[in-house]
C-alpha cells in the first residue's frame, strides 16, 4: 500500500522546516550552520531571528509559523529547558507532530536523551526554576515525548564532527522531501521502503567512493529500485549516468559503447573511445574531478564493472556507483562496500499491485477479492508476475479471470520464464545439469543429501550450488540442515526446460518427476535412453510391474521409488514367497550411481544388477531384506561411498564387499552379531548401528573416522577403539554392557560429543588426553560415582541424569563455555556455581541428598533451576537475576526463600508445591510482569504480596481458605490443585 506521502493530495506548507533553539546557546555557531546547509540545499526554512515581522506579537506569529510548517527540528542544549518560550514552542511542536503531515526530529547537541526526558543533568539545572509554575507538568511531557522521537544524537555520531552531523542531517530532511514532493509512481507497490533501504546503505553524507550491489533472480525489481534510487538522488551530485542492459549491450554493442555512454552523461560532451583500454585511462583521468552517482544496471561479468568502475580512484570522493545483477559473485570479486537483496513482495503489496494494473485502485473490485488471492499464489511475490497478469487480466470478466488462472496451472507464463531464463542460459554445461536435477529431483532435499547425489556423477557439487545460490537461482535455508529451495517460477522454468523439447513424450524427458506419467511409461515399457533420472514418489502399481519398467533406461544414473505399500504388506504377510524372489523381470539399470527405495519388497536386489557404479544406496522404510544378494557370491562395489539400510535382517556385515565405503548406516538390526572389518577400512568416516546383537567390537584401522554410533547395543560388553582417532568427533554408545575395563577411549583430542548413556555397568570415564573440543557429554544412567572436568575445558553441556551413585563433580577452573548441567537423581550434596558463571539450565531434581547450592559470583544466563525434592534449607536469588523458571517442589525442609529487588523480575513459572516449612513469599514477586504460574500448594504461606495483584494472565494454585482471604481481579485465575 502507499504510505501518505503518495496520495494523490497532500497538504500544502508555508516552511519545510522549523528550527527550535536557545538562542544563547547555538544561535549564532550551531544552528546558524544548519540554517544556511538547509537554505542552500532548497530547502526553506524557519528561523525566528530570520522570520519574525517587527510589530507583530511574537506569540501569534511563531505559533502560526509552527502550524504553517512540515518538519520540526528541535536543538536540546544545555539551557534549551531554562527558557518558557522553548517549552511552549515545544509544546506546540508536539502537539502538531501528532497531526497527519507532520514530524519533529529532535537534536541533542550538547545533552543526552535521557537528560531531555528524565530532567536531568543540564537540562534539569535548567529547568528547576519553573518546578512551581502552572505548565510545569505540561512542560515536563513535552520534553519527555521529543526525547522519545527518532532523532540524532552529535556526540555519537560522525565523531562529532559538527560539519559532517549537519549535512548528514540535511541530506536525510533531503529525502524526507523529496520522497513527498516527487513521490513514487502510484503503481510501484512497496518501493518507498526498499528505496529508503538502498538510500540508506549508500550513506550519501559520507565524503568517500561508495559502491554498493543490488541483487536478486529476474524480475524481482532490481532495476526498478535502482531506477527509483537514481531518480530521488540525481540532484545531490554534479554529474549522474544510468546504464541499462549492461549485458546485452556489451555482448552486441561492446564495452567501449558503454564507456562512452558513461563519459558523455558525465562530461556533458561527445566523447570518442577508441578501445576499451582507451577508455578506462579516459574514465581515470576525466572523471575523478566530478562527484557522479551512476548505475550499472544488469551486470553479468566482472570484465564490465573493471570496464566501467574500475577502482575507486576513478571517481571524486563523495560519488556512488550502483550495480544490479543477477550473480552475486560478480560483486563479490569487485570487492564492492554492501550488497543488498531485494524481498519479494508481501501479499498484501501483490494484491494492491495487482489491483493497480487490473482495476486502477489499490484494492481488487467487488467480487474479485478471492481470484486475486489465486493470482498472487501464481505470482509467488514476483513483481514482473504480477505485472503481467495485472496487464493482461484488466477489463476481463470473471469468468476470463478463472480461464486464465486454470490456463496458468498448464501453461506457465512466457514472459516471465523468458526474463528468469537469461540466469539458467549464462551458466556453464555441468552447472546447468546441475540445476536442472535440483530443480526436478532434489528440491527440498538437505544440502549435504545433495551433494552427495551430483557427485555421484563426477560433478563438482560444492561450486555448483555455490554458483546457483550467487545468481539467486536457488536459496539454501540458514538453519543447521541447509535445505534447497527455489521460488516457484524458477522452478516452474526449469521444468519447461526439460519437458519442451519433447513437449509430448514424456518417456524421452532427461528427468521425470511426475508419478503419474511415470508409472505409465513403466507399465506400458515406453522407457528410454533418454532419462537420466527418475523420481517415484508414491507407486500405485505392481513392484514387479515397476521394475521390469526400468529394463529401457538403460542411462539412468539417479533413481528413488516408492514401492506400492501393498507390495510391502505381502511381503511382510508372508505371502506366496516365492513372487517375491528374484527373476528375470526384476530389473535395476546397471547405470545407476544412486539408488534410493522405499517399502522394497522383495528379499534380495535383483541378481541382474551387477551395481558397478553405484555410490550411493539407500533402502528406507520398512526394508525387509535378508541380504543384499541371493545366493553365496558377494559382489565387491568398489564404487560404493554410501549405504544406507535401516531395517535389514542381517546377521553379519563384511566391509570387504564395500572397501571404499564412506558412510554405513544399519538402522536397526536385531538379529546382526557380526560385523567383519578388515585389517584397515581407510575410507570409513561415519559408521552407525542400531540394535545389533554384537558382544565384542573391534574398529581395526579406521584413521578417518568421524563418528561412531552403537545405539541400544544392550548385548555390547567390549568395544576395541584403534590407538589413535584423531579425525573422530562423535561417539555415541548407549545401553550397553561397557565397563572401564572393556573401554579404552584412546587418543581423540578432536572429540566434541561423547554419549554413553544408558550404560548402566560403566563405572569410570578415563581421559588419556585433553579434549578441548569435546562441548556435549553424557554420561546418564551410568553407574559413575565423580567426575574430574580438567581435560575438558570446553564443555558446553553435561547430562548426568539418573547416575544414582554420582557423587562428586570436580571443576578445577573456570568453565564460562558450560549451559547446562543436569543431575537430575544423583547423589550429590552440595554445588558451587562460581566457576560456571554462564550456566542457563541447572537441573538438580529428586537429588535428596543435596543440601546447599553456593552463587558466590553472579549467574546472569541461569534461566531454569530445578531444585525439587532436595533438603535445601534456604535460597538466595540474588545473583540470579535473569531467573525465568523456579521448581522447588517438594523441597520439604525449604525454610527461608530470598529474592531482592529486581531478581523475580523475569520469573514465568514458580513452584513451590510441597515447600512445608516455607511461610513467606518475597515481597518483590509482583514485579515479574512476566509471572504466569505460581503454585504454593502445602506451604504454609498465610499471605499473598500485593504486588501479585496487578499481574494479567496469572494462575496461581493454593489452599482454599487462603484464595478465599482475597478479592482477586479477573486477570488472576485460581484453582487449589497443583499444577505443573
Amino acid at each position: 500500500m502507499a504510505s501518505s506521502s503518495n496520495s494523490s493530495f497532500q497538504k500544502r506548507f508555508k516552511y519545510d522546516v522549523f528550527i527550535s533553539f536557545r538562542g544563547e546557546d547555538t544561535r549564532k555557531t550551531f544552528v546558524d550552520h544548519l540554517y544556511h546547509a538547509l537554505k542552500d540545499k532548497g530547502i526553506y526554512t524557519y528561523k525566528d531571528d530570520e522570520k519574525i515581522h517587527k510589530g507583530k506579537r511574537i506569540c501569534d506569529d511563531l505559533f502560526k509559523s509552527i502550524e504553517d510548517s512540515k518538519f520540526y527540528i528541535i536543538v536540546f542544549s544545555q539551557n534549551y529547558a531554562s527558557s518558557s518560550w522553548c517549552l511552549e514552542e515545544l509544546v506546540k511542536i508536539m502537539e502538531c507532530h501528532k497531526m497527519t503531515g507532520h514530524a519533529a526530529y529532535p537534536i541533542f547537541y550538547d545533552v543526552e536523551p535521557t537528560e531531555v526526558r528524565k530532567q536531568s543533568g543540564a537540562i534539569g539545572e535548567a529547568f528547576a526554576k519553573h518546578e512551581n509554575e502552572e505548565a510545569a507538568d505540561k512542560w515536563k511531557g513535552a520534553l519527555k515525548e521529543a526525547s522519545d522521537l527518532a532523532g540524532w544524537e552529535l556526540k555519537n555520531t560522525l565523531d562529532g564532527h559538527e560539519a559532517k552531523f549537519i549535512k548528514n542531517v540535511v541530506q536525510e530532511i533531503s529525502l524526507e522531501l523529496r520522497s513527498i514532493n516527487f513521490g513514487f509512481d502510484e503503481k510501484l507497490v512497496g518501493m518507498e521502503t526498499r528505496v529508503r533501504d538502498v538510500i540508506s546503505s549508500l550513506e550519501v553524507g559520507i565524503d568517500e567512493v561508495r559502491i554498493i550491489g543490488i541483487k536478486g533472480m529476474g524480475g524481482v525489481g532490481k532495476t526498478t529500485t535502482a531506477r527509483a534510487v537514481f531518480d530521488h538522488l540525481s540532484n545531490d551530485f554534479e554529474a549522474k549516468s544510468f546504464v541499462e542492459n549492461v549485458r546485452e549491450v556489451s555482448t552486441t554493442l561492446g564495452l567501449k559503447k558503454l564507456q562512452k555512454q558513461v563519459l558523455s552523461d558525465v562530461l556533458k560532451e561527445d566523447v570518442t573511445v577508441n578501445g576499451v583500454t582507451d577508455g578506462k585511462n579516459m574514465m581515470k583521468e576525466r572523471m575523478c574531478g566530478k562527484k557522479v552517482l551512476l548505475v550499472l544496471d544488469d551486470v553479468d561479468h566482472i570484465d564490465q564493472l573493471e570496464a566501467l568502475a574500475g577502482e575507486p580512484n576513478w571517481f571524486k570522493p563523495g560519488s556512488r556507483i550502483i550495480v544490479t545483477t543477477r550473480d552475486e559473485q560478480v560483486l563479490v570479486s569487485h570487492r564492492v562496500n554492501l550488497i543488498r537483496d531485494i524481498n519479494l513482495l508481501s501479499d498484501k503489496e501483490a494484491i494492491c499491485l495487482l489491483s493497480r494494473y487490473a482495476f486502477g485502485r489499490e484494492i481488487p473490485s467487488q467480487g474479485y477479492k478471492e481470484l486475486s488471492r489465486k493470482v498472487v499464489r501464481y505470482a509467488a511475490g514476483l513483481p514482473l508476475t504480477v505485472k503481467v497478469l495485472g496487464s493482461f487480466l484488466c477489463g476481463k470478466d470473471m469468468v476470463e479471470w478463472e480461464d486464465a488462472i486454470e490456463r496458468l496451472k498448464k501453461i506457465p507464463l512466457k514472459e516471465t520464464l523468458e526474463k528468469l531464463e537469461l540466469s539458467y542460459n549464462s551458466l556453464e554445461d555441468d552447472y546447468k545439469e546441475i540445476f536442472l536435477d535440483i530443480t526436478c529431483i532434489l528440491k527440498g532435499e538437505r544440502k549435504k543429501d545433495a551433494m552427495r547425489v551430483l557427485e555421484s556423477y563426477g560433478f563438482h557439487a560444492r561450486n555448483g550450488l555455490k554458483v546457483l545460490e550467487q545468481r539467486s537461482l536457488i536459496t539454501i535455508s540458514k538453519d543447521k540442515y541447509g535445505y534447497l529451495w527455489m521460488h516457484d517460477h524458477i522452478e516452474e522454468m526449469g521444468k519447461n526446460i526439460v519437458r519442451r523439447e519433447h513437449p509430448n513424450e514424456p518417456n524421452k524427458h532427461s528427468r521425470l518427476w511426475i508419478n503419474k506419467e511415470i508409472e505409465d511409461i513403466l507399465a506400458n515399457g515406453k522407457g528410454t535412453e533418454s532419462t537420466r533420472c527418475l523420481k517415484l514418489t508414491e507407486s500405485n502399481t505392481n513392484a514387479r510391474i515397476v521394475m521390469k519398467g526400468l529394463g529401457k533406461m538403460k542411462n539412468l544414473r539417479y533413481l528413488q521409488v516408492n514401492f506400492a505399500y501393498f507390495d510391502f504388506t505381502a511381503r511382510c504377510l508372508n505371502l506366496k514367497k516365492s513372487r517375491y524372489l528374484n527373476d528375470t523381470s526384476q530389473y535395476f539399470p546397471n547405470s545407476l550411481r544412486y539408488l534410493k527405495c522405499r517399502n522394497y519388497p522383495f528379499l534380495y536386489l535383483p541378481k541382474t544388477f551387477e551395481a558397478n557404479n553405484l555410490v550411493g544406496l539407500e533402502m528406507e522404510w520398512g526394508n525387509r531384506m535378508v541380504q543384499l544378494w541371493k545366493g553365496r557370491k558377494k559382489k565387491v562395489l568398489t564404487k560404493l561411498k554410501f549405504l544406507s539400510l535401516p531395517r535389514l535382517e542381517l546377521t553379519t556385515f563384511d566391509f570387504e564387499m564395500t572397501p571404499n565405503l564412506e558412510t554405513l548406516s544399519l538402522g536397526i538390526c536385531y538379529g546382526l552379531e557380526e560385523v567383519c572389518m578388515p585389517v584397515s577400512c581407510q575410507k570409513l568416516k561415519h559408521l552407525k548401528i542400531g540394535h545389533p546383537k554384537l558382544r565384542t567390537f573391534d574398529l581395526g584401522l579406521t584413521p578417518n573416522l568421524e563418528s561412531l554410533s552403537l545405539e541400544y547395543s544392550s548385548k555390547l560388553k567390549e568395544l576395541c577403539m584403534p590407538v589413535t582417532c584423531q579425525k573422530l568427533k562423535h561417539l555415541k554408545i548407549t545401553h550397553s554392557k561397557l565397563k572401564l575395563r572393556t573401554f579404552d577411549l584412546g587418543l581423540t583430542p578432536n572429540l566434541e560429543t561423547l554419549s554413553l548413556s544408558g550404560c548402566a555397568d560403566f563405572e569410570e570415564l578415563s581421559l588419556p588426553v585433553a579434549c578441548p573440543n569435546l562441548k556435549y557429554l553424557n554420561l546418564s544412567k551410568s553407574r559413575l560415582r565423580s567426575l574430574d572436568l580438567e581435560l575438558i575445558p570446553n564443555l558446553e553441556s553435561l547430562d548426568l541424569n539418573n547416575c544414582s551413585d554420582f557423587e562428586e563433580l570436580h571443576v578445577p577452573v573456570a568453565y564460562p563455555n558450560l549451559k547446562s548441567l543436569l543431575l537430575y537423581k544423583t547423589r550429590l550434596r552440595s554445588l558451587d556455581l562460581e566457576l560456571i558463571p554462564n550456566l542457563e539450565w541447572l537441573d538438580l531434581n529428586n537429588c535428596s541428598d543435596f543440601e546447599e547450592l553456593h552463587v558466590s559470583a553472579a549467574c546472569p544466563n541461569l534461566r531454569k533451576l530445578n531444585l525439587g525434592k532436595s533438603r535445601l534449607r534456604s535460597l538466595d536469588l540474588e545473583l540470579i537475576p535473569n531467573l525465568e523458571r523456579l521448581n522447588l517442589v517438594g523441597c520439604d525442609e525449604l525454610v527461608e526463600f530470598n529474592a531482592p529487588v529486581g531478581c523475580m523480575k523475569k520469573v514465568v513459572h514458580l513452584f513451590l508445591r510441597g515447600c512445608v516449612l516455607l511461610e513467606k513469599l518475597p515481597e518483590d514477586i509482583g514485579r515479574s510482569e512476566c509471572l504466569k504460574m505460581l503454585d504454593i500448594t502445602f506451604t504454609r504461606i498465610s499471605h499473598l504480596p500485593q504486588s501479585i495483584f496487578g499481574l494479567k494472565g496469572l494462575l496461581i494454585a493454593a489452599r482454599r481458605e487462603l484464595l478465599e482471604l482475597y478479592d482477586f481481579p479477573s486477570e488472576i485465575e485460581t484453582t487449589t490443585y497443583p499444577i505443573m
